[in-house]
Formats: C-alpha cells, sequence, structure tokens
C-alpha cells in the first residue's frame, strides 16, 4: 500500500549529473541564494558588510536582483513595502552586529504589520558562538536573542548542509498566516567557505493554511443572522489576505454598517452606503459601534489605535476573527476565532442568513454628517484641503507610503484609498523614517506605475540618504515633503500638555536642493499649487521630490473627554 507522503520525486537524468558535478567556485553564500531562488524569490534588500561577503559575492553569480539601500533600517522598511505589495517574503540581507541591529526598528514594523520579511544575517565565524567573549569583529554573546522577541521565528546555521531547509522553514514561517518578519544567522566562515553541495533547486515552503473551526463560524453565523443592529470592524487581516471582496459581500448580505482601521485602510469601499469610513478617533463612530448588538470584527486586535485609544466599549456580542493567536481577545472578550480572515468569511459567507435593515445606511450617513460638522468646527480647511489635493494628484491604483506626520494622521482617518493594498503606514510600531523608503521597495515590486511617499521633515531626515538608492535604480517614486520646522505632532502633543514645546524644533537643510545634488528633481510647491505640482511629479519617470512649507494641526481628539 502507498501512501501519499510515500512518494518522492524521482531526479531527471540532468539533475543527476548536475548534483554530481556541481560548478565549480561556490561558497555557502551561493547556497543561500540558490535557496531563495528556489522558494521564487526574484529581488533582495539588503546592505553588505565584512561578515555577509559570501552572500553578496554569490549574488553575482545568480539571477536575483538586488537593490542595495545606505542605511539596514531603511533597507528593512523596503523589504516590508515589497512584502505588503507582493505577498510574497522579501529577503533582507545583512552583516553581524551593528549592521543586524540597525534593522531591528523595521523588522518591528514588519512584525507589527504582519510583512513577510525573510532577513538573513551573518554571524561571527562558528568558533566564537555560544556566548564567550571572543572578541571578534561586531560580536555579540547572543545576537539571536536580540531578535527573538521581534520576529516570528529565529533559525541559527552552523553548517552549509543546514542552509536551505533553515531558509525554507523560515520563508514558510514568515508567509504562514498571520505573515511577518523572520530571522536566520549564518556564521562568517559558514558563507565564505567553498562547496561541493550540488546545486539547491526547487524547495518547497508551502505555508499551512489557518482554517476556522466549523462550529466557530456556525455560531457566529446564526448570531450575525439574528443580530438587530450588526456593524463589523476590518482590519489589516482582510487586506492581507485578499478578502476584501468577501467582506463587501458578507456586508451586503447582513446590512452591516463596515468601519476599517487604519492598518486595514481600502479594505471596504469608501463610498459604499454602508462604510463608516476610517473615522475611528471620532466618538460619534465609537457610540454606534457600542451600541452594536452583535460586532463583527475581523482581521484586527481592537489595539489602541482601532479603538479610540481603549476608550471603545462594546455592550454587545463580539466576534473575533483573527490570524495572530496573541490578539485574540486580548482587549475584550469574544467568540474568538483563530483564522485566517478569507478563509473564514468564506465560512460565514456559506452559513449566514441574509438580513435587512432599512435603516443601516440612513445610520452611517448621520454618522458621517456629524463627523464632517465636528470637523468644520475645528477651521482646518487647510488641512483637508492638502489631503484633497494629494487625493487628486494621485493615480487611483498608485501606492503611498506615509511615515509618522501630522498628514498621514489625517490620511488614516479620512483618506480615500481607493483600493485595497495601496495606503501603508508606520501605524503598526510608530517609527519614523517609514515612508520614502517603503515607497522604494514597492516600486521596485512594480514599477510600472508610480509610488507616493509622504514625510514631515523629521522623518525625512531619517532617510535622505535614500535619494541616492532612488536615483542608483530609477525608480519612480515622488516624495512629498511636508516641511514645518520641526517634530510637527510631538509640538501639539508637548504645547497642549506643558503650555510649551521643547526638543521640537529642527535646523533642516533646503531640501529642493539637497534633492538636486542627488540629481533628483525638486520642486518647492504651495497648498494652491500642490496637486499641480504632484501631479507633474508623478507622471515624469524616475524620482522626484515635493516640498510644501506648511505647519497643519491635528483635528481635536474626542477620548480625552
Amino acid at each position: 500500500m502507498t501512501h501519499d507522503h510515500d512518494l518522492v520525486l524521482r531526479p531527471t537524468a540532468a539533475q543527476i549529473s548536475t548534483a554530481l558535478n556541481p560548478p565549480p567556485g561556490r561558497n555557502g553564500g551561493d547556497l543561500v541564494v540558490e535557496t531563495l531562488a528556489g522558494l521564487g524569490a526574484t529581488t533582495v534588500f539588503g546592505l553588505p558588510g565584512q561578515h555577509a561577503l559570501g552572500m553578496f559575492d554569490a549574488l553575482r553569480r545568480s539571477a536575483l536582483r538586488y537593490i542595495g539601500l545606505r542605511v539596514e533600517n531603511n533597507a528593512g522598511f523596503a523589504a516590508d513595502a515589497y512584502g505588503r505589495i507582493t505577498g510574497e517574503a522579501a529577503p533582507l540581507l545583512l552583516s553581524t552586529g551593528p549592521g543586524a541591529l540597525t534593522s531591528l526598528a523595521a523588522l518591528q514594523e514588519a512584525a507589527a504589520a504582519s510583512a513577510p520579511v525573510l532577513a538573513i544575517s551573518s554571524q561571527i565565524p562558528t568558533a566564537g558562538l555560544g556566548g564567550g567573549r571572543h572578541g571578534y569583529l561586531h560580536e555579540l554573546p547572543d545576537q539571536a536573542a536580540s531578535f527573538r522577541g521581534v520576529v516570528k521565528s529565529v533559525h541559527t546555521v552552523r553548517s552549509q548542509s543546514q542552509i536551505p531547509s533553515a531558509i525554507a522553514a523560515a520563508w514558510k514561517s514568515a508567509l504562514t498566516a498571520p505573515h511577518g518578519p523572520v530571522w536566520v544567522e549564518i556564521p562568517q566562515d559558514v558563507l565564505l567557505a567553498e562547496t561541493g553541495l550540488p546545486v539547491v533547486t526547487a524547495m518547497d515552503a508551502t505555508p499551512d493554511d489557518l482554517v476556522p473551526r466549523p462550529e466557530l463560524t456556525a455560531v457566529a453565523a446564526d448570531l450575525l443572522s439574528r443580530a438587530a443592529r450588526p456593524a463589523i470592524i476590518a482590519g489589516g487581516g482582510v487586506v492581507r489576505a485578499d478578502a476584501s471582496g468577501k467582506l463587501l459581500q458578507l456586508a451586503e448580505m447582513l446590512d452591516a454598517p463596515v468601519v476599517t482601521t487604519f492598518g486595514g485602510k481600502g479594505a471596504f469601499p469608501w463610498q459604499h452606503p454602508l462604510s463608516m469610513q476610517s473615522w475611528l478617533e471620532d466618538r460619534y463612530t465609537t457610540d454606534l459601534l457600542e451600541d452594536a448588538d452583535v460586532l463583527l470584527v475581523v482581521g484586527s486586535g481592537l489595539g489602541e489605535l482601532s479603538s479610540n485609544y481603549h476608550t471603545f466599549k462594546p455592550r454587545g456580542r463580539v466576534i473575533q476573527i483573527e490570524a495572530d493567536l496573541g490578539k485574540l481577545e486580548s482587549n475584550h472578550p469574544a467568540l474568538g476565532i483563530h483564522a485566517d480572515a478569507r478563509l473564514a468569511l468564506q465560512a460565514l459567507l456559506e452559513t449566514v442568513s441574509p438580513r435587512e435593515d432599512d435603516t443601516a445606511a440612513g445610520r452611517v450617513r448621520d454618522l458621517l454628517a456629524r463627523v464632517a460638522e465636528r470637523i468644520a468646527a475645528q477651521e482646518l480647511t487647510l488641512e483637508q484641503d492638502v489631503l484633497a489635493a494629494v487625493r487628486r494628484a494621485l493615480p487611483a491604483d498608485s501606492p503611498s507610503f506615509w511615515d509618522m506626520t501630522i498628514l498621514a494622521y489625517w490620511a488614516w482617518s479620512a483618506f480615500d484609498t481607493r483600493g485595497a493594498n495601496t495606503m501603508h503606514s508606520a501605524q503598526g510600531a510608530g517609527g519614523l523614517g517609514y515612508g520614502f523608503p517603503a515607497a522604494l521597495g514597492a516600486a521596485a515590486a512594480d514599477p510600472s506605475r508610480p509610488v507616493l511617499a509622504v514625510s514631515g521633515d523629521g522623518g525625512a531626515l531619517y532617510s535622505i540618504a535614500e535619494l541616492a538608492t532612488a536615483k542608483q535604480y530609477d525608480l519612480p517614486v515622488t516624495w512629498l515633503i511636508v516641511d514645518d520646522g520641526g517634530y510637527g505632532i510631538l509640538r501639539e502633543y508637548m504645547t497642549d500638555a506643558f503650555g510649551q514645546a521643547t526638543a521640537t524644533e529642527l535646523t533642516r537643510p533646503d531640501y529642493v536642493a539637497l534633492a538636486e545634488s542627488f540629481g533628483v528633481p525638486g520642486t518647492r510647491t504651495t497648498p494652491e499649487t500642490l496637486e499641480t505640482d504632484l501631479t507633474k511629479a508623478l507622471a515624469t519617470p524616475g524620482p522626484s521630490v515635493v516640498v510644501l512649507p506648511a505647519v497643519l494641526r491635528m483635528f481635536a481628539p474626542t477620548h480625552l473627554g
């Protein structure tokens, strides 16, 4: 009797010949790049370093495309965006010690946003592993320990034969829901040593499906079918699972209003009659969600930003579909369904009974009118005009990447993405410097359409070196820098809290001249000319910079009252 798991693919005669006579001049680094190619990778990001030279030397013998950034953290942001756009695991090649540690903030963002990044770092020579103080360059007592609390999984290699399996296991981990960054480290001597191992061919690292338990989806379907006032919160898990179409079907079957989290932007059509859009930092939205007798939360942990700073207190029954087990019922008691959003929504579509609610669309219209009235009363015309100009200038299918800056905070709530998986920001971990290098990663993934990056002047200084990367690879990224002379949101926070701001003001360069010094066209614009200047820049091939000197303000929060 033969079982499926007993079947082994028999090599062809050509494969046997190649295996018995591998090409000369290969090292451990070749095993790395051959494995990546065998897994389906086409593009890698990174920065070379002394211990990692074996990997980088092997790149020239491979068909992999290399995008080299100027700072490891920025390379991590670029890989993060590549993973978000493609849904593939984005390889990130790093060196030991300082080079590896510099990527930590980017990997934290990838973990918070569930972006699949495959970080492969060198290590000190094998003889130095084990925690002793041998005095090797870049030595850490336990390099992997620095990453274990950040990434999904850590894989340490000690011999060349372990390389393909370790990378394949990491690849599978990165792409199994919830997606996330993973860490592989390989000693310098293992990478540099000549290898007689056969060339690595296709690897099997198919991620496991995270299927919902049918008894749970049956209960959820019954609750939703009998609800009087159902509502839905759609998070980033819907976008990552490519489940926005199924969400739309379910919402229409249930006549249930839908709000998207900031990480779930684009999961539901902005102008749909059931769309509450993304006004989560608003008490009117919080009130409507609290009034729901059954609240379906899909792909969100209902963290700080998604719960109006933990002021949201649901009164009805909560159903939470979440791929990240650690987020399941972490903030609110719920019928917790540990599953991929797409598979769980499909199960609900097959079992819910359609319901009609002729009040749902009216309640949504009233909510949005009240939100608009509240914002209008705060005299924030400049901010709304600037955001509207950006929306008109940006092609509908172009992705945008937003740094932690006031215009981005407006965009979280008020920007119509016009599609799923087109707006991304660093709101997962909340670090500065994300926007521009992430946009470069997205442009590397799909150079056929322009990409927009938005930063403040403070965040721009984190990644200004990547203008050289944009120019070197001629990536179609337009970088909008809103220059207000400092850390604008911190200035607001400190002034509100203490009456004056400290350490928020910045001496900054002439960003237009600086861009031009890299060979990148720069334009100084105004709120009145922003749409025209941004439209022109986005339509021009290659990178460009548009600088808007403006002091923007945030709308008043509602959670403090």
